[in-house]
């Protein structure tokens, strides 16, 4: 057994783990947040996607070993208590889920990419979600919210004349 320390959603938190722990089963299983899925195991289809010193990685190929004095959010570290997220209103409004499977992985992808560049053009907004899958909606609708979501900080941001 090793001993981690790391961030989950702003909480210090530290736990003795096997060497093979997956991030995904320490998550889900040992601190009970099951917003994130398991689906591929192969790093493919983003549903496992969690942020990990703000970047997206896939939790499911992830040591959790790796995430030692790390800061590592899920889903449910961007969800507000009692509401959502502008980006969750902004899938919901645009119609960018259905089943709701692959969306957290889809939230926490657009989270790191609007942090890092809060007005991706069209082009960006589709390279950095190739790694995410959805089998129900489709992307239009996705990447639909996304740009709702740059043209609003845009207005936010916009210098008045």
């Amino acid at each position: 057994m090793l001993p981690i320390s790391f961030s989950l959603n702003g909480q210090a938190v530290s736990i003795e783990i096997a060497a093979h722990t997956l991030l995904i089963d320490l998550v889900r299983d040992r601190f009970g947040l099951k917003g994130t899925k398991r689906s591929c195991d192969m790093e493919v289809c983003g549903a496992c996607t969690m942020l990990v010193d703000g970047q997206p990685v896939s939790s499911c190929t992830t040591l959790a070993v790796d995430v030692h004095q790390r800061e590592v959010t899920t889903i449910e570290g961007v969800t507000p208590a009692g509401g959502l997220s502008r980006i969750q209103k902004a899938f919901v409004l645009h119609g960018g889920l259905q089943c709701g499977f692959c969306t957290p992985g889809f939230i926490m992808s657009v989270t790191a990419l609007l942090n890092e560049n809060p007005h991706p053009t069209d082009e960006e907004i589709r390279h950095h979600l190739h790694g995410n899958l959805c089998r129900c909606t489709g992307y239009v609708k996705i990447i639909e919210a996304v740009k709702s979501l740059a043209a609003e900080h845009a207005s936010e941001h916009a210098d008045v004349v």
